[in-house]
């Protein structure tokens, strides 16, 4: 799967059991949703969730938005039932929570397989409790349905028994093991969410953070975070005219048969041209994506 070529700068956590939300997000400018049906979800209100969100998906409307259901784990009363109903409906993506293994995935993933899951499906894990955390490349390489990591940051903290400092240098550990088993296996991978919904401040210093960390995107709780999260983590202007500067001489000395390429008197390698290319594709990718939600 191209896990990583796709804009996840803003993804939006929304219950399911809520529709007047589900609603809601085919209007907003995140550029993925997670229709949940998991912590965001009473007991009592499961069945109700997957009604919600299956009448949401028949009627369509969320664009070129990537959608995905988190369900149950399966050592819960719903986790078989959830995977049952996402098998069936047309999401991009399932979500498995709080994921401690190799094993978990792939038992997940014949449930889905065995019930009609179509193969362009992805999967991705959260990645909440130490175990978790140590077990991330097991994760990572366990099937290549595998699409990407998200980072549960509060569960994460709570296991760990760490403060949940602003610059979040406890968890920093953490963070690097899951980024490199991500990029080992060309997955995508995003950061957990801020629960303070009144620190914008906070919440832009941990967006830039994540940047410089490298992960994709950030997950989101409210739609009031998603313009700051999808300016944090867009190619800046600067970065994008460089990078298209780079691709356009590249592609030149590869017409003339020339192997170095110099641009501005500085010499450029394969893996300058490869990040360039990423920039440009991704800057291409987002302008589209911002332009059907205009027009949607």
């Amino acid at each position: 799967m191209a896990a990583v070529t796709r804009p996840r700068r803003s993804v939006l956590y929304m219950p399911g059991s809520n529709p007047r939300a589900l609603d809601k997000g085919r209007s907003l400018a995140c550029d993925a949703i997670v229709m949940d049906l998991e912590d965001a979800v009473a007991p009592e209100a499961k069945q109700a969730a997957r009604d919600a969100i299956a009448e949401a998906l028949a009627a369509g409307g969320y664009g070129r938005r990537e959608i995905l259901i988190r369900v149950n784990g399966l050592d819960t009363p719903w986790g078989h039932d959830d995977l049952l109903f996402a098998a069936s409906q047309p999401a991009d993506g399932v979500v498995l929570a709080k994921v401690e293994g190799g094993g978990t995935v792939r038992q997940a993933e014949s449930l889905l397989v065995r019930n009609g899951a179509p193969e362009a499906m992805g999967l991705w894990c959260m990645i909440e409790t130490p175990r978790g955390v140590l077990a991330a490349q097991e994760i990572a390489a366990s099937t290549p349905r595998m699409a990407g990591l998200m980072l549960g940051t509060n569960d994460l903290a709570k296991d760990l028994h760490c403060l949940h400092t602003p610059d979040r240098l406890p968890m920093m550990t953490s963070f690097g093991l899951c980024i490199l088993a991500a990029r080992a296996y060309g997955l995508a991978i995003l950061d957990g969410v801020h629960a303070d919904l009144n620190d914008d401040a906070g919440f832009a210093a941990v967006c830039r953070q994540g940047v410089e960390l490298g992960f994709d995107g950030k997950t989101l709780i409210h739609p009031k975070t998603i313009a700051a999260a999808n300016d944090a983590f867009s190619p800046q202007p600067k970065d994008i005219a460089w990078a298209r500067r780079i691709a356009e001489a590249h592609a030149v000395a590869l017409a003339e048969g020339r192997g170095v390429l110099q641009v501005d008197g500085k010499l450029v390698e394969g893996l300058h041209v490869a990040e360039a290319q990423r920039l440009v594709d991704m800057a291409d990718m987002i302008a589209e994506l911002e332009a059907s939600a205009r027009r949607d």
